[in-house]
């Protein structure tokens, strides 16, 4: 299942189809970077939950909610509030079992509208390569999770408190990048296979489902560059991130940097006894409206405070920097999933034009 997939059911709607009115329960799926929304009946809810009883032999850790015969949810808000509760604890506790065999099960998958595990265990059954495109491109969205698990990882361990779970959690972001970087590696075998593939069979055109176009192979290969160069630059965070002590950095850089009564005394030449009170430094200075009625000490204060607002100021533009670091690479992730969709379509649109002409070709024959 997808990463971070949140479910529930927020709202619901009354249809009226044939005369007939009926409710609608808006089941919301949040998933990393978007947000899916489908409406289902009540009697979806209950063909799901027998399919999953019959499936799995055995029933969803919560009861959906029963049928009311001598009520109905149309035009009655607290029996339709009620039920939304009952079917949004229902789904969530499918989610949240630590049992998956019903939220594995195709029928759930294909309820929620989420993709097939079948092209998932053909590419673990896969050791050495990936032959065929759908496969690929379900390969290619498990880097990308492992990718997304690793960016989440780096970000916590910013905020973690002791050293000890900072180490914990880059152990596991190296593993997930471990992870991401072969499954790229297998990416990059299976795509040239499949390119070679592509230029050698050629079978009037019914494999068009097993063969890729020069221009997907080429956007196949784009997409392996940015994952890649993904990979890299988490890599270098993760290697460049320092563990760092409790308490705050700018604390323990103040403390490491405070000098001492001697240290003052031999950078100023002088005793506390023979100390003068006149403004004495390395050379001529223009004055400021801040800095002429101060002595020597007076300005190292000043000087002092403004190296702490200008320090307060980089801590601010890095923070800006950081979020909008962050909005790029999820606009890149989103940019990538629309990139496969239209791949996807501009393949089943290959296909089906190559079935069209092959038909053409036959009514000719036949006329």
């Amino acid at each position: 299942m997808a990463p971070s997939l949140q479910i529930s059911i927020p709202t619901t709607s009354e249809v009226e189809e044939d005369g007939k009115k009926y409710t609608l329960y808006h089941v919301q799926l949040a998933l990393p970077i978007r947000t899916h929304e489908s409406r289902k009946r009540y009697s979806d809810f209950t063909s799901l939950h027998d399919t999953l009883v019959s499936q799995t032999g055995a029933a969803p850790p919560s009861p959906l909610p029963p049928k009311s015969w001598l009520r109905r949810t149309v035009d009655n808000p607290a029996l339709t509030e009620q039920r939304r509760r009952g079917l949004e604890a229902y789904v969530r506790a499918i989610l949240d079992a630590q049992d998956a065999r019903w939220r594995s099960s195709t029928v759930w998958r294909h309820f929620l509208g989420l993709p097939n595990d079948a092209s998932q265990a053909k590419i673990k059954q896969q050791n050495d390569s990936i032959t065929d495109p759908a496969a690929w491109l379900d390969l290619h969205r498990d880097v990308k999770s492992q990718l997304h698990d690793a960016r989440q990882l780096l970000k916590k361990r910013d905020q973690a408190a002791t050293a000890q779970e900072q180490h914990a959690i880059s152990a596991t972001a190296k593993a997930a990048l471990v992870r991401a970087a072969t499954g790229l590696a297998r990416l990059d075998d299976a795509l040239t296979k499949i390119a070679t593939k592509t230029k050698d069979e050629d079978d009037g055109g019914w494999g068009q489902a097993s063969r890729l176009g020069e221009g997907e192979i080429r956007r196949r290969r784009d997409m392996l560059g940015l994952a890649r160069a993904e990979t890299e630059s988490l890599e270098t965070n993760l290697k460049s991130l320092v563990v760092k002590p409790q308490g705050s950095m700018l604390s323990a850089s103040s403390g490491a940097a405070a000098a001492t009564d001697s240290d003052k005394r031999a950078l100023w030449g002088d005793t506390p006894a023979t100390r003068s009170s006149r403004r004495v430094l390395g050379g001529p200075a223009q004055e400021t409206d801040k800095t002429r009625e101060l002595d020597n000490s007076g300005v190292l204060q000043l000087q002092k405070r403004i190296m702490g607002e200008q320090e307060q100021d980089v801590l601010e533009i890095g923070k800006a920097v950081t979020r909008m670091k962050e909005m790029g690479i999820m606009i890149n992730e989103e940019l990538v999933v629309q990139n496969e969709m239209l791949g996807m379509l501009d393949t089943d649109v290959d296909r089906v034009q190559g079935k069209i002409d092959i038909a053409k070709k036959r009514i000719k024959k036949i006329n």
